[in-house]
């Protein structure tokens, strides 16, 4: 099939040296043949005589001796002219095929030759010398084997096999950088040199599969350089190279990996044709191949050289490509497994020893290990992960498996680093939900800022917008309901740590005491004494120390799964400094009471100025009890 796809590429000229092999091997198998059907008339005549089963000669020929020696031992005659033999039909129709074997051969190298052996052929098919059936006359069998006759099929043969020779020693085989190369010229080993080399740079990534033989011939004034690339019947490269100019022919039967090829020359100003859509009788599934063609005007023999070479280097990628991205793609969505394998490619990783630790399976042992819960069957990484962890994720997971294979690692200690590359992304899918409670802090903050500069107006005998004050905190109490409400759907989702959902709540908490705090901020009379709005600032204050002291501990905490000692150490601190805060607002707060209950004031005043004083130090309670809370999940960080 491969042959056939290289004729449908035009490119026919480099089969010559495999095709004069094979017409060579035909035409030793025709010899056994022809010396078969002497032999079997022989023992027809005289059954008593020793029989010639022709085992050395078979064996020599590549065929199988015992059907040989059948056909002649079972040959006998009807009576005085004609003879039977088993599998006599079939060794008609083998000689039929070697000689068509021979003149394919001779028609690569001269088509004249190979035209005019041809009509000589069917001529002798026409007279009938070449029907096949269980029987043939004696006489046939001798204007077979004879040589006598300038028309005869013996003659033919033997003038098949000299212009076979002839070709033959126009394909005298050298080896260069391990690709097969015949009748080339002086100016051809560059060219094929800088290919194989780059070939030869990325060889070992295919590891055990088969595939990349090259070879290499001169025709019609030009380098024509061919790989098979795999195993896949489609997948076929031919270079041809003219002086600086380079022109490649590949074909693929997928279509999505045509293009990757393409993308892998961005750097060349190659220029590319569309991809033509072609078709082959039996390729299966509609027999249909893509077909690019790609040109490349060198300025100098080190720029055509330096293409040649990324050319071979590409060509290990393409292999078992598509099963790759069909795996991948199970994980990430369809582009990013597109995007993972280019960006293997470029970075000489490939994706082959992924495939040979397990692919699908490596992958699926790692998610049940290390996040048994926290990843459904079924999920796909990009999912659990978000887009970009994933897609590292599993860059990571390239690198590691052709780094393993090439270094001779256990598989299970692959296994194992990988395993550990996704409890630490899995940690910092932690810390993205942190980020999202540390939002919710931001808010308390705001709010409680609101507050503060709402009493520092009326500490200053200023006139003070409570309607205003009570809107923007309703609408920020809003947007950080809003903001829970998504980071609990993650938490279930994800099914992150328990202690996570109970950080939301306490920063929810917090947020609603200070909505109230600010509600009935806008609600206190006005005209309030000095001594309990200054109380009252004060206490802003503790409780803007508290959420300020929460937010830098949890962005701390964000950071310890990285292995950060000093973050550790920073949120430690501010855990302390919440509880310092939450006890000054105590303090604060029955300073506050005590004024109230001593100063004689009207029932609204006094009302209002203890709620307030209330909500703000239950903010500050809720996020002392935050950081009681942080302080387990870093602890828990710490000891993992």
């Amino acid at each position: 099939m491969k042959a056939q796809i290289i004729r449908e590429l035009g490119q026919a000229d480099i089969l010559l040296p495999s095709l004069v092999a094979e017409g060579l091997a035909a035409n030793d198998r025709i010899k056994v043949r022809l010396s078969a059907l002497q032999a079997a008339a022989e023992h027809a005549r005289q059954p008593d005589r020793p029989i010639n089963e022709l085992a050395v000669e078979s064996h020599a020929a590549g065929i199988a001796p015992a059907a040989i020696a059948s056909l002649v031992g079972g040959a006998h005659l009807i009576g005085n002219s004609r003879l039977s033999a088993p599998s006599l039909a079939k060794l008609m129709k083998d000689i039929q095929d070697d000689i068509a074997t021979m003149i394919r051969a001779v028609n690569a190298g001269s088509a004249t030759d190979g035209a005019k052996a041809n009509a000589r052929l069917e001529a002798i098919r026409t007279v009938g010398l070449l029907d096949a059936s269980s029987e043939i006359e004696l006489a046939r069998i001798a204007r077979l084997t004879g040589v006598g006759d300038d028309n005869g099929l013996h003659r033919l043969v033997m003038e098949l096999h000299k212009a076979l020779n002839r070709l033959a020693t126009g394909c005298s085989e050298e080896i260069i950088g391990g690709a097969h190369v015949f009748g080339l010229h002086s100016e051809d080993r560059a060219p094929v040199e800088s290919f194989m080399k780059g070939l030869n740079e990325t060889r070992g990534l295919k590891f055990d599969h088969p595939g990349l033989d090259t070879m290499a011939t001169r025709s019609d004034g030009r380098l024509l350089i061919q790989n098979d690339i795999g195993t896949t019947d489609a997948h076929v490269l031919v270079i041809a190279v003219k002086k600086n100019a380079v022109t490649v022919t590949y074909s693929d039967v997928h279509l999505a990996r045509a293009k990757f090829f393409i993308s892998l020359f961005d750097k060349f100003e190659a220029k590319w044709s569309g991809l033509d859509r072609h078709s082959a009788s039996g390729l299966g599934e509609d027999n249909a191949f893509f077909l690019v063609t790609g040109q490349f005007e060198a300025a100098s023999a080190a720029d055509r050289n330096e293409f040649l070479a990324a050319v071979g280097a590409a060509l290990v990628f393409l292999i078992d490509w598509n099963k790759a991205r069909k795996l991948l793609r199970s994980w990430v969505a369809k582009d990013d497994a597109a995007r993972i394998l280019e960006w293997a490619a470029r970075h000489r990783i490939g994706h082959r020893a992924f495939l040979e630790l397990g692919g699908n399976e490596l992958l699926g042992g790692a998610v049940r290990n290390a996040a048994p819960n926290r990843i459904g069957f079924g999920e796909r990484l990009d999912q659990a992960l978000g887009r970009a962890a994933a897609v590292d994720f599993l860059k990571t997971v390239l690198r590691l498996s052709t780094e393993a294979l090439l270094a001779g690692q256990s598989v299970r200690m692959v296994r194992d680093q990988i395993e550990a590359d996704l409890v630490r992304r899995l940690e910092r899918v932690e810390s993205a939900l942190l980020a999202m409670v540390l939002r919710q802090v931001g808010l308390a903050h705001d709010l409680v800022a609101a507050i503060s500069r709402y009493v520092a107006t009326l500490q200053a005998n200023q006139a003070a917008d409570g309607k205003a004050l009570a809107a923007r905190a309703s609408r920020i109490e809003q947007k950080a309901d809003r903001l829970a409400f998504e980071a609990r759907r993650e938490v279930g989702r994800l099914d992150a740590r328990p202690v996570i959902g109970q950080l939301i709540d306490r920063a929810e908490e917090a947020v609603d005491e200070l909505e109230q705090a600010a509600f009935i901020a806008s609600l206190a009379p006005a005209g309030l004494s000095k001594s309990l709005v200054a109380a009252l600032a004060e206490l802003c204050v503790v409780a803007i120390t508290a959420t300020e002291a929460a937010a830098s501990g949890l962005a701390a905490a964000i950071e310890v799964p990285e292995g950060r000692r000093a973050d550790s150490e920073d949120a430690l601190a501010a855990v302390v400094r919440l509880v310092d805060a939450e006890h000054a607002a105590d303090t604060c707060e029955r300073a506050i009471t005590a004024l109230v209950f001593t100063g004689g004031h009207d029932v609204a005043t006094s009302l209002s100025t203890l709620e307030l004083a209330r909500a703000i130090e239950r903010s500050t309670d809720r996020l002392a009890g935050f950081g009681h809370l942080l302080r387990r999940h870093i602890m828990i960080d710490l000891a993992a």
